[in-house]
């Protein structure tokens, strides 16, 4: 054994003395040949672990070293101005980065991902391995409402898939190596494996095989181990239970639930408009003066809304009383009266969306991980505290709520109840809370989902027809492409052809269908050959009659742009077996038919499905 190791190291030292190129070339080769395909994704998934690991303690890094610097000499007994410039600052700088040296959109980094699974084979842009993490830190670090948790995710499925693609692998490898980095950066940043695996199953939605699950395991499991060896084992937030759950308050753990469910449907909607907003803003000098100005507004008159926000969760789940909770409100007006709390902290609840939506919008770089516990853990608390106040009531642990808010918002906006459920008992090692954590988040599921049947993440991506999911017939569908079933050999006849250049264009072609079309292209109707097949041997009326005469309207007309779940829609209404398809100008492009449709998606179904 010891010599074939010995060899092994040779070898591969050998190859890297050479040109690095011709030395891959022959590493790949040589791998073919030695390690197996299975095998070898293992390996790489080990590799993923330990790379994104590193990624996410150096942005972990760098946002806090930023955030530090400036912030280190703030009084804690009034309002400091510079609120209003470091969130400016942050995100100009970060707009600048990505303009200028990037030249490509890092945005919503985890839709990026659903997209590179579902429209591009897994593969993912080389810049993203890095070029997120300098963007977020310097946005956090400047006091960016937003969380570092999906550009690292973004990274790390960037790692996956560029390490893939450097060993050649197919793109099945691929999309399973982006999940790898996903689990990985997850495990990584919040030192949770298990939320890391199930958050890519649940919401990137990697196909669950005993083929998938063995790499993403070895890949969080990596990361999650890297970080206990740098960081220290504790958990990511301190949190200990000082009363224990009973069952008498299982009524208002649902009613928790529903009310995270709410707060879920509220920050989705709400920030989904505030980013339309920006997005018909084109001019960036504009977008980061809307959102620089809102952004430090908001920070300056709610401090807490700086940066991540993890030293107001800190403090509400390890706060006892109202002297330790009222230090929420140090920095801001609110200083000193500790009887506005609640309305102080439902006011963040409802302008954390704005500072997060004005932070992406303005040209910074961060995700939604970070406020959605954010807006959970205050949402428990302020629910518990709010209840407290009447004597009728059973009398509810703030701290509890707190840690079950935080599980019931990241479940109602991710759409990922089990995620939020791991997550947070993984983070806080609150698992003697792990009952009402599952009650909680199922409960704000169900309330989302009777309103959005999409996550804030996919729902950009189902819009367009664009979204991978577990049934597997609708994930076939979204992975077959129009131009591969649209054909183009049919006789295109005009409407003032005569009857027997109609018959000379009959005898050149098998089909049975004639696209009608004018001067312009534009699909005007259809000549069916069952209805001339009575006259179309009487030469004696050759000149009598035109297509025109003939032509008919199409059961129905496909558009270019339309998913392929659209297309098979219409073929049911329709009963039809040829549809024409046209642009967006009604310009016509070819047939789809359903037997070309079905061919079709049994080639990619046997691609998507293991062997």
């Amino acid at each position: 054994m010891n010599t074939m190791l010995t060899k092994t190291v040779k070898q591969i030292i050998k190859w890297m003395s050479t040109e690095p190129k011709e030395g891959l070339q022959r590493f790949i080769v040589w791998r073919e040949h030695h390690i197996k395909e299975k095998r070898f994704i293992l390996i790489l998934s080990f590799l993923v672990g330990i790379f994104t690991a590193f990624a996410a303690l150096i942005l972990k890094m760098l946002i806090h070293w930023i955030q530090n610097f400036l912030t280190e000499n703030f009084n804690t007994t009034e309002a400091n101005y510079l609120y209003l410039v470091y969130p400016v600052v942050g995100i100009f700088l970060a707009g600048l980065f990505v303009r200028r040296i990037v030249k490509d959109d890092i945005g919503h980094g985890v839709t990026k991902i659903l997209y590179a699974i579902s429209r591009r084979q897994g593969r993912i842009k080389r810049h993203n391995t890095w070029s997120s993490v300098i963007a977020s830190s310097i946005t956090i670090g400047f006091g960016g409402s937003v969380g570092a948790e999906a550009p690292i995710v973004l990274t790390g499925s960037a790692i996956g898939s560029n390490l893939g693609s450097l060993f050649k692998m197919e793109h099945r490898t691929l999309m399973l190596l982006v999940g790898c980095g996903a689990a990985g950066a997850v495990a990584g940043i919040f030192k949770a494996p298990i939320a890391g695996l199930v958050f890519t199953l649940e919401v990137l939605m990697i196909d669950l095989t005993m083929t998938s699950l063995l790499p993403l395991l070895i890949s969080a499991v990596t990361a999650a181990t890297v970080s206990y060896i740098t960081t220290g084992t504790d958990a990511m937030f301190k949190f200990h239970l000082d009363q224990a759950f009973e069952l008498e308050r299982i009524p208002y753990v649902i009613l928790l639930g529903i009310f995270c469910g709410l707060v879920s449907l509220y920050f989705t909607r709400a920030m989904n408009a505030v980013e339309g907003v920006f997005g018909r803003l084109g001019n960036p000098y504009k977008k980061l003066a809307l959102g620089g100005g809102m952004l430090s507004v908001l920070i300056f008159l709610f401090p807490p809304l700086y940066g991540e926000g993890y030293d107001t969760i800190e403090l509400l789940l390890n706060g006892t009383n109202a002297d330790e909770w009222d230090t929420v409100m140090n920095n801001s007006f609110f200083y000193g009266h500790g009887q506005w709390l609640l309305v102080y902290l439902l006011l963040i609840i409802l302008f954390k969306v704005f500072a997060s939506s004005a932070t992406n919008g303005g040209g910074g770089c961060g995700g939604i991980f970070a406020p959605s516990l954010y807006l959970g853990c205050i949402a428990g608390f302020v629910f518990a505290h709010f209840s407290n106040d009447f004597d009728a009531t059973t009398y509810l642990p703030e701290k509890n709520f707190a840690l079950m808010g935080m599980a019931g918002v990241m479940s109602g906006v991710m759409h990922a109840p089990l995620t939020g459920v791991f997550l947070i008992a993984e983070l806080t090692g609150g698992y003697d809370l792990f009952l009402p954590l599952m009650i909680v988040s199922v409960s704000s599921y169900l309330t989302i989902i009777a309103f959005e049947p999409h996550s804030i993440y996919s729902m950009r991506l189902a819009k367009k027809g664009q979204l991978l999911t577990h049934h597997k017939d609708r994930a076939v569908l979204t992975l077959m492409k129009m131009e591969h079933v649209v054909e183009k050999d049919f006789q295109i006849v005009h409407p003032e052809m005569d009857l027997g250049q109609l018959v000379h264009a009959i005898s050149s072609t098998k089909r049975n269908v004639f696209p009608v079309t004018d001067a312009q292209q534009k699909l005007i109707g259809i000549v069916l050959l069952d209805d001339i097949r009575n006259i179309m041997f009487r030469p004696e009326l050759y000149h009598r009659f035109t297509v025109g005469k003939f032509m008919t309207s199409p059961p129905a007309r496909l558009h270019n742009t339309d998913s392929m779940e659209q297309v098979m829609q219409v073929f049911d209404d329709t009963k039809a077996w040829n549809l024409p398809v046209v642009d967006e100008e009604g310009r016509y492009l070819g047939f789809i038919s359903k037997s070309k449709i079905f061919n079709n998606y049994r080639q990619v179904l046997v691609h998507f499905s293991d062997e």
